[in-house]
């Protein structure tokens, strides 16, 4: 079969599974996924064996340290994996939940049901373990899905799906609710991108190249999970322990995530105090640090900072630092340079907190807090689908909720309209 045709049969067996995913019963699914999530870690040495030879050509293409690392698994995150499909069978099934009824002057009930998307098309890059968080969500919340992972990870996702659909049909049930795109020809996002009576709804993760590709391409509804330029702002009343703590933990814990701190903004008031001795603590980390002029002032040995660098996703040990003149610098700052997804005030100022809370308008703001907890799984929803920085209809980490949608339901007891 030609990529247009393997596509459309798969999005078809996708569409024909959401019948009898959508009517599952909650313990079914949960039975599912917990047999899934055993079933992950009992094939770890066959998962870790494929995704070697991803590491392997990763390597060879020169893919810096931290792009390896998300690309990489090992037992450790395997168990993760595992450990998130069960955190999801123990989250409630948002399906069939009835909501918000009322009762209209001429007797009849109007309420709002939740119901499943249909079939949602993720496309991604990098991170397999994206393959089995997704396919939880997707199928906990009654969809079908269809993932189409990075030619980058193609064996280790593979590997996963695998390991999952047999799974779905040791249980009987339709391995069309759980495809892997198994080929790397770019093609196939095209053709998937296409259709629109199959696929309800598409998701991309990954670069700034992908999203847009996809955005421009599609002709099915997307929600975009942009890049993270995260900003932390240390407030002239932070306490300097507290916003070392954070910095430190925000840009090197896993530096080639999206939630990874990329920009630092400090008040001028504590600069001459603090720039030394933070840049000083990531430096120790084995962090670039590309600073504005008045960084460089206070710390001399710091490269220069360009205009790209403000907006970039450096997804490495590279951070942008500058000094701001007040917390209205930093807010308009973040306002023009970031992708809506996470930022963070370090403060002791109550009222300076609220105001960043409120005038800030990425998906999730922080006060005190390091960047690295904005995570559908740290927010207690589970492995998430990923951080939407689109506003509709979902905005922020997305559990299963979000991949649900409400129709109208009413009851009468034989009303007719005069």
């Amino acid at each position: 079969m030609t990529i247009q045709e393997q596509m459309l049969v798969l999005a078809q067996e996708a569409q024909e599974a959401t019948r009898i995913m959508a009517n599952l019963s909650a313990t079914a699914k949960n039975d599912m996924l917990r047999r899934m999530a055993d079933a992950l870690e009992q094939a770890a040495p066959a998962l870790v064996e494929a995704n070697e030879k991803d590491l392997a050509r990763a390597r060879e293409k020169g893919l810096s340290a931290a792009m390896v690392d998300r690309l990489m698994l090992n037992d450790e995150r395997i168990a993760a994996m595992a450990d998130g499909l069960r955190e999801v069978a123990e989250l409630p099934d948002p399906v069939g939940e009835i909501s918000d009824m009322r009762r209209r002057p001429n007797g009849i009930q109007v309420g709002r049901m939740r119901i499943p998307l249909g079939v949602i098309g993720i496309v991604y890059e990098s991170r397999p373990n994206v393959t089995a968080d997704a396919a939880g969500l997707c199928l906990k919340s009654g969809n079908a899905v269809v993932l189409r992972g990075g030619s980058e990870a193609i064996n280790s996702n593979v590997a996963i799906g695998d390991v999952l659909k047999k799974e779905l049909l040791a249980m009987g049930l339709p391995a069309g609710a759980l495809q892997v795109v198994t080929t790397t020809d770019r093609g196939a996002i095209n053709e998937l991108l296409k259709l629109e009576e199959y696929i309800d709804l598409i998701i991309p993760r990954g670069g700034e190249g992908l999203i847009r590709f996809v955005s421009e391409n599609s002709r099915i509804p997307v929600i975009k999970h942009y890049k993270g330029v995260c900003h932390t702002f240390i407030d002239a009343s932070a306490d300097y322990e507290m916003a070392e703590r954070i910095c430190v933990n925000a840009k090197v814990q896993r530096p080639g995530v999206c939630n990874a701190m990329e920009t630092l903004l400090i008040h001028k008031d504590i600069a001459e105090t603090f720039v030394p001795r933070i840049v000083a603590t990531l430096k120790g980390k084995g962090v670039e640090l590309r600073g504005c002029s008045v960084v460089r002032e206070f710390a001399p040995e710091v490269i220069a900072a360009k205009e790209e660098d403000w907006g970039a996703e450096f997804l490495d040990l590279i951070l942008a630092v500058k000094v701001v003149e007040d917390i209205d610098e930093a807010i308009e700052h973040i306002r023009q340079y970031c992708s809506l997804h996470t930022e963070v005030i370090v403060t002791n100022d109550y009222r300076n907190s609220q105001r960043f809370v409120r005038e800030v308008n990425s998906s999730v703001v922080m006060v005190n807090a390091s960047s690295r907890f904005s995570d559908g799984n740290q927010f207690g929803l589970g492995a998430e689908i990923g951080i939407s920085t689109t506003k509709l209809h979902s905005f922020g980490p997305m559990g299963l909720e979000d991949l649900t949608t409400r129709k109208f339901v009413v009851l009468g007891d034989g009303q007719v309209r005069p």
